[in-house]
């Protein structure tokens, strides 16, 4: 494969606005120019890629090498020279990231700031909530060309460099979402002290996929599995070679897996026009899928033949601003880890719903963002999941629950803030010796302090459970944030219940809550 490569040629009615992605990859460095255009697409404009093995480094050597890194710098820096050729600001990138595996790396501050300092790029790591929203939007371009599976079960699967994640689709919509350490790099390296060749490297990767795999059938036995999508780098490099159209029979993916264990590194690359850390990195990904296709007893799977990386460069300008579906998604999966501890769902929904008639109407006041609101939401739907260990202290119960979940769509300092949101719905509010909440950044104490103030003044008006705040009016005068409940001819059990959770939202917004009388 060549060094670079431009498969997007500039189009000649450039768009007014131009954005670009920089990606450092697991085995490969990247960038995209795209064009927004009027009805908010990006259009790519021009696409560079360049080998480098960050991947064999973390997983061989738990760091990452100074020559590596050099030519990391040396690869962005090229790229920037690109940028300025097209009249753009070569340190204004829109999105600069690298892939998560980075973050293993025992020297990984060290890169970072070699690449800020040389190329003056702030390069931020895809965390895990960002790369569940990467592969669910991949994942809705597939189902919108495959119609057939979004009326089935379908699961879709991306082994990524060091992890593997697994989205369960019922009837298009999200029902469950799983993931596993275990991943291409990471198996190559684990394995490679076998010196085994052929069919006996086979052997010993199956061997090392093993528990993970017994895993993966153990989390989903009690669906029937009707279709799988596979998605990942390495293998949508070989999509086209390996099946003529998006659906490939598990007999020919056998064959072509024991075909490919039988070649060289050497031969892969020129078999396939791949770069060497790619054709290190393929027959375990053809493995692990393949394995699991089997597992679940599986006659085809479908393989995107697009580009993996372009359409990764392109899904990071646009994941941050998914609302809408995406937002529906996250909700969803917080439902269902909800309905799992047998949490009163009329009563979070209905908390919900008054949390965002506060978030809505105090936004001058508390300045968070669309996402807060929306960790503001699954907080409310959860805050009572501790009650399935014990109505005892169950808020404490709740936030240890909800830090050992994983709830689609949010990384770990999401789950995080919600947790502590949770646990803070009742009795205390924030304490710096509570560990989870002192370990945040001031910044997140702070979000986590509003937003369980607004949660708690939400549920203090859904105290009886029976949802009989239907009605609210809202406004500040005198110093005071004044609350009307129209429809309600008693008030008492809420006044009580403000009495005891209002302090906060007193203490960080400096308004006192008042129930007015219903006249």
């Amino acid at each position: 494969m060549p060094t670079e490569r431009k498969n997007s040629p500039p189009t000649p009615n450039r768009p007014a606005t131009l954005h670009t992605a920089l990606h450092i990859g697991a085995s490969s460095v990247s960038m995209m120019v795209a064009g927004l255009h009027d009805d908010g697409s990006f259009i790519p404009v021009d696409f560079l890629e360049q080998p480098a093995p960050l991947a064999r480094d973390i997983f061989r050597n738990g760091k990452v090498s100074s020559s590596t890194t050099e030519r990391i710098v040396s690869i962005i820096k090229g790229y920037q020279k690109s940028l300025a050729e097209l009249g753009l600001d070569p340190h204004d990138v829109t999105r600069a990231v690298a892939t998560n595996i980075l973050s293993e790396a025992e020297n990984h501050e060290t890169v970072m700031n070699r690449i800020r300092i040389a190329c003056g790029l702030k390069v931020g790591t895809i965390d895990d909530g960002e790369m569940t929203r990467l592969i669910y939007l991949k994942t809705r371009r597939r189902l919108l060309s495959l119609p057939a599976m979004q009326r089935h079960t379908t699961l879709v699967i991306h082994v990524g460099p060091g992890n593997t994640r697994a989205l369960l689709f019922q009837d298009g919509l999200i029902t469950r979402y799983t993931s596993y350490r275990l991943g291409t790099y990471r198996t190559r390296e684990a394995v490679d002290g076998s010196h085994a060749e052929g069919s006996a490297l086979s052997r010993v990767i199956r061997e090392h996929t093993s528990g993970n795999l017994s895993q993966l059938r153990f989390d989903y036995s009690d669906v029937k599995i009707e279709g799988m999508v596979i998605i990942g780098y390495e293998i949508q490099s070989v999509a086209t070679s390996l099946t003529r159209s998006q659906a490939c029979s598990l007999k020919s993916f056998r064959q072509f897996t024991l075909d490919a264990g039988n070649l060289s590194d050497v031969e892969l690359v020129k078999r396939f026009q791949l770069d060497y850390q790619t054709a290190e990195a393929l027959l375990p990904a053809l493995e692990i899928n393949l394995a699991i296709a089997e597992t679940l007893k599986l006659g085809e799977v479908h393989i995107p033949t697009s580009d993996y990386e372009q359409g990764l460069l392109h899904d990071l300008l646009v994941s941050r601003e998914l609302t809408g579906a995406f937002a529906d998604e996250v909700l969803r999966s917080a439902r269902i880890l909800a309905d799992r501890y047998q949490s009163d769902p009329g009563h979070g929904e209905h908390v919900g719903n008054l949390c965002t008639r506060f978030f809505d109407n105090l936004a001058d006041l508390h300045q968070l963002t669309k996402h807060d609101a929306l960790l503001l939401q699954v907080s409310a739907i959860l805050h009572e999941v501790g009650t399935y260990v014990s109505a005892r202290a169950h808020h404490k119960h709740s936030e240890y629950i909800i830090l050992n979940s994983e709830i689609f769509g949010l990384d770990r300092l999401d789950v995080t803030i919600v947790a502590l949101v949770s646990r803070y719905h009742r009795h205390s509010g924030p304490k710096l010796d509570h560990p989870s909440y002192a370990a945040l950044s001031t910044d997140d104490r702070i979000r986590v302090s509003k937003l369980a103030a607004i949660l708690r003044v939400a549920d203090a008006l859904e105290r009886t459970h029976a949802q009989r705040v239907s009605q609210l009016e809202i406004r500040r005068e005198k110093g005071k944030l004044h609350l009307r409940l129209p429809g309600l001819a008693d008030a008492a059990v809420e006044r009580l219940a403000m009495a005891s959770k209002a302090d906060l939202f007193e203490q960080v917004f400096g308004l006192p809550v008042v129930i007015d009388e219903d006249n």
